[in-house]
């Protein structure tokens, strides 16, 4: 059976003072690879991956050494039919981005940039957190090993993570702004309709002396 290296994507936050927010954002691009086949090895310094694909029939392997280490304890795991995402928490706290993923600023061909979770540096204050993003991700505490080393992660440990969906199901959370609008759109809808009920109500209160002022001449009659 061959052995290829699958595609890897990668993205990135930083923050000084925020450890939820200083993380590196990385998906292994391979399709079909049962959790029985998987074997996936994270370490401070390293990630080593290996798993078999059921429909393709290939071997996928890889091994990156990172820039600078991260926290495997605090680093989160998300295993999809298609790719194996995971959030890397960075272990040092520091404003700036890490310069490249790996250590060897060697150029990867397999190595590419998520644009769809990459934000540049001077603006990463200013996007939103991808909360629903976050909270599909397993914590890779408990899922094995000692000393922050997870060779051979059984998935099935993780709970039901295979059916959140996957990143392609984020997109649609852009058509919220469009449901604002509505409500808006309601809200001065609703408007319009006091404002031409309002003539009627001070009409009303028009008559209510007219008729208060006649009782006194009927009075007088009398």
């Amino acid at each position: 059976m061959a052995t290829v290296t699958p595609e890897v994507l990668w993205a990135q936050r930083s923050s000084s003072s925020e450890p939820a927010k200083n993380h590196v954002f990385l998906t292994l691009m391979a399709s079909d690879v049962p959790e029985s086949d998987l074997k996936l090895d994270l370490q401070p310094t390293k990630l080593i991956f290996k798993g078999t694909s059921s429909s393709k029939k290939v071997t996928y392997a890889v091994e990156l050494e990172f820039f600078a280490e991260i926290d495997p304890k605090e680093s989160k795991i998300h295993h999809t039919g298609r790719d194996i995402e995971l959030v890397l928490q960075k272990k040092d706290l520091k404003e700036e981005y890490w310069p490249r993923l790996l250590k060897d600023n060697k150029k990867m061909h397999f190595l590419k940039t998520n644009f769809d979770k990459w934000v540049d540096e001077d603006e990463q204050d200013e996007a939103p957190e991808d909360e629903d993003y976050m909270n599909k991700m397993n914590p890779m505490a408990g899922a094995g090993g000692g000393d922050g080393g997870f060779g051979g992660i059984d998935f099935s440990k993780l709970g039901g993570a295979g059916g959140m969906g996957g990143l392609g199901d984020m997109g649609g959370m852009g058509g919220m702004g469009g449901l604002g609008d509505m409500g808006e759109e309601g809200g001065e809808s609703s408007d319009d309709e006091d404002e031409d009920e309002m003539p009627a109500l001070e009409e009303a209160d028009d008559n209510k002396p007219a008729a208060e002022a006649s009782k006194p001449k009927i009075e007088e009659v009398a």
